[in-house]
């Protein structure tokens, strides 16, 4: 089963994005911020990390960067789902190493076929 990670300091929205990706089939974990998520990505392997970007201790842009260090993320996907939409916070993502960008509020149906499209 393909294992996600959901990031977001919103318990609601990982509420949502949980009940989302597992009806879809996936097997979901989550985290409350950036270094919940690097702390847990540590120990486990995901097949795909979601993340909103502003977070409190760690911010998304800030875990991307993070997890590209680690052998076992250097090519993971990792989509970032967040309210942010200007071209410099999607260029800071694309630095960092983001392989894509889904805005808030999200279609279910459309963050479901993003996450096809990306881990194939």
């Amino acid at each position: 089963m393909t294992k996600i990670l959901a990031v977001d300091d919103s318990g609601s929205m990982r509420q949502m994005v949980m009940f989302t990706l597992q009806s879809a089939g996936y097997e979901v974990v989550e985290a409350a911020d950036g270094q919940q998520a690097l702390d847990i990505a540590k120990g486990t392997s995901f097949d795909l990390v979601l993340s909103d970007v502003n977070m409190p201790v760690m911010g998304g842009i800030n875990l991307v960067k993070e997890l590209r260090q680690l052998e076992a993320y250097k090519y993971t996907p990792i989509l970032m789902l967040t309210t942010e939409t200007s071209s410099e916070s999607k260029m800071a993502g694309r630095e960092a190493g983001a392989s894509g960008w889904v805005v808030k509020p999200f279609n279910p149906d459309k963050l479901v076929a993003t996450i096809k499209k990306v881990i194939g």
